[in-house]
């Protein structure tokens, strides 16, 4: 099969689809690659090493999309690559098309098949294409909040381990899955004060054991919620439902209350956001102000670090993608539950009931 990896065009988005060392595994099945020239540099993989695993650079990112069957990417296709998707192409990336009418649209109108990394579901519900890029992202998280707390960028100017005398931050994370269980750690390890809410008692009760108590976990119920959101000095937002859009937990009337310059991650952002004032951001503009408080909205967080995520997400990727360029689309998802759990258009309809949920469309059910 032919394999495209054209550059990523999202705002400051520097990670690239495949390494130079997936291009050489590739290569040895026997599988054609092309990589649009300068694709991988901002992640620290120049041409060169492309060029000596094998791959076929290519200077316009239409002949990368028009010629190759499989199109591997990072994230979404954006609407100046609307006009690339076509009947027979396959798209393998990160999607998230809960919350993204037209390109759904799009993908449907042109009947390009697209698997998004985020719904790839493990029979025990483990998402192993989204891992790697939740765990970067949960370890940006309180990174990226301490920096927007900072009274130079509007913030409450605390610093989230305090000094002694002066009692450190308050951190409250939504979610213990692998989002929050991340930003827990970097969060701890700040000597931050870090409260934790899920409905999932045994990932508290994990992460309880982990921590001997430094972590407060809790039930997460309206009240609880709103009680934790008010004492909070930054609130990460780490829902997650696979494929629906996320539910909106926090609200409007929570943000009123909330203390002012503090500071809202919303790294659920991708599937539409956890908060009711949330809106997606760019790295170029991360930030805006609700009733004084402080939200980071950011959609492709990882591209902060994206040598780390590039190489995280391809030793992930690598396999599945090997499968359907050595069996071919339908063999491969046959073979693989979790592979068809990952298709999201195919022929023209919505074929991921979470999708079709979050956009009031009929879904279509792939049987093969």
């Amino acid at each position: 099969m032919v394999i495209g990896v054209p550059k990523e065009i999202k705002d400051h988005e520097t990670r690239v689809g495949l390494t130079p060392a997936s291009v050489q595994t590739l290569r040895r099945s026997g599988h054609e690659v092309l990589v649009e020239r300068s694709a991988g540099e901002g992640s620290s993989l120049p041409d060169e090493e492309y060029v000596a695993a094998g791959a076929v650079l290519l200077d316009d990112p239409a002949d990368v999309w028009n010629q190759a069957d499989i199109v591997v990417k990072v994230k979404e296709p954006q609407p100046a690559e609307y006009d690339y998707l076509r009947p027979g192409l396959t798209l393998f990336t990160y999607l998230h098309l809960a919350p993204l009418r037209e390109l759904t649209q799009r993908l449907l109108d042109s009947k390009t098949t697209a698997i998004a990394y985020e719904t790839v579901e493990l029979e025990d519900g483990r998402l192993p294409l989204l891992e790697p890029m939740s765990e970067v992202a949960g370890r940006l998280a309180p990174q990226e909040g301490a920096e927007y707390l900072e009274a130079a960028h509007g913030g409450r100017g605390v610093l989230l381990g305090g000094v002694p005398g002066v009692a450190p931050a308050e951190v409250v994370i939504l979610g213990a899955g692998i989002v929050g269980s991340n930003a827990a750690r970097v969060a701890v390890g700040t000597g931050a004060h870090v409260t934790i809410l899920d409905l999932n008692v045994e990932r508290l009760r994990k992460l309880d054991d982990l921590y001997h108590g430094r972590v407060t976990t809790l039930v997460s119920n309206p009240a609880v919620l709103e009680e934790a959101c008010l004492k909070a000095d930054l609130l990460i937002g780490a829902v997650l439902v696979a494929g629906k859009s996320a539910p909106k937990i926090v609200t409007a009337d929570i943000i009123r209350k909330m203390r002012k310059g503090s500071v809202f991650v919303d790294v659920a952002i991708d599937q539409g956001g956890c908060g009711e004032t949330s809106k997606p951001t760019t790295h170029s503009d991360p930030v805006f102000t609700v009733d004084g408080v402080i939200h980071y909205c950011v959609t492709n967080m990882p591209a902060l670090a994206p040598r780390t995520a590039t190489l995280a997400l391809t030793n992930a990727t690598l396999p599945y993608l090997k499968a359907l360029a050595d069996q071919g689309l339908e063999r491969a998802m046959h073979n693989d539950d979790a592979l068809l759990l990952g298709l999201n258009t195919y022929r023209g309809e919505v074929a991921h009931p979470g999708v079709a949920e979050s956009q009031g469309r009929d879904w279509h059910p792939v049987e093969l």
